[in-house]
């Protein structure tokens, strides 16, 4: 079983993109779904129970957007003037790509103030970095790698940066708050995800993995080893391993933790007296079932 590669565009540039063999793909998202709770997991990937985007979701995407976009600007034109004037073309666009998100608001001065708020966050990028110096060689692209000779993950990178002597910087925004416990737990989860993928792929461990904390105008940088990535990776196969496992008994079970309280599902999860949906049918081992999309028009910000 093998993977095929396939042209996706990503920044106005073509790329290549391993497509997954059959019923074996995993994004970070996904993955951490399972490890946080495998009924949530179910819920997401399996059931595909709808979840409405909240303001903050909304927010994180709209900042991502301008800040993919500050960057086609020339350097000396990259300031936090040019970054604010970006916000409203963007969330038009956003707005016409996906109307519900006009809903998030019941007046204008609702809408004005998210706006704002936008803003407040992009203030928190300059605090922290100038776009001026920096020539990022990949904006939201989508990377991907086979591993276990079967197993496709992958993933899309908020920036990578590469320096004269061929040193990776994966770059993740943050559009919450400096992070609690488990929530940089997961952030860094993400990003070793996406080091494994690169290393698998280009054959070199990034040398840092930079968080930026924009509502509190933190960094948080890592730096894996190969060893580590390496471990990472058994990780990962075996979480799929437990994910396949769990499907084919149909068994997804709740685990509780302080995360339920942003959990979108409650209504459906027994730990809150809720029923399950009917377990679907799946597609037989000779269609396609995947549990990441390899698509994201507009992406879904809510583990910022």
């Amino acid at each position: 079983m093998t993977a095929e590669t396939v042209t996706t565009q990503a920044n106005g540039q073509t790329q290549d993109v391993l497509q997954a063999p059959v019923g074996a793909s995993l994004s970070p998202s996904r993955a951490a779904d399972f490890k946080t709770c495998p009924l949530l997991y179910r819920f997401r990937s399996i059931d595909r129970l709808p979840e409405r985007t909240t303001p903050e979701q909304a927010r994180g995407t709209l900042v991502h957007a301008v800040l993919e976009h500050l960057f086609d600007l020339p350097a000396a034109e990259r300031t936090a003037a040019a970054a604010t004037e970006l916000i409203a073309p963007q969330w038009d666009r956003l707005t016409t790509e996906q109307p519900e998100l006009t809903e998030l608001f019941t007046d204008a001065a609702a809408a004005a103030e998210f706006l704002e708020s936008a803003r407040g966050l992009l203030d928190g990028y300059f605090a922290v970095e100038d776009p001026q110096r920096l020539e990022p060689a990949e904006r939201e692209s989508l990377i991907s790698a086979v591993v276990d000779d079967q197993l496709l993950i992958r993933g899309y990178l908020d920036r990578l940066d590469v320096s004269p002597d061929g040193a990776l910087r994966v770059v993740d925004y943050k559009t919450g708050g400096a992070p609690r416990e488990a929530f940089e737990a997961r952030a860094l989860f993400q990003l070793k995800f996406y080091a494994l993928v690169l290393w698998r792929t280009r054959g070199v461990v990034p040398r840092v993995l930079r968080l930026l904390y924009l509502k509190d105008a933190e960094i948080c940088d890592y730096s894996p080893d190969a060893d580590e990535l390496a471990r990472f990776e058994r990780t990962v196969v075996a979480l799929w391993r437990a994910i396949e496992q769990a499907t084919a008994a149909r068994d997804f079970r709740p685990k509780p933790s302080r995360l339920c309280d942003w959990c979108n599902h409650q209504a459906h999860c027994p730990t809150f007296g809720g029923t399950p949906p009917p377990f679907p049918e799946l597609p037989s081992s000779g269609e396609d079932r995947r549990s990441s999309h390899p698509a994201r028009p507009i992406p879904r910000r809510g583990d910022d």
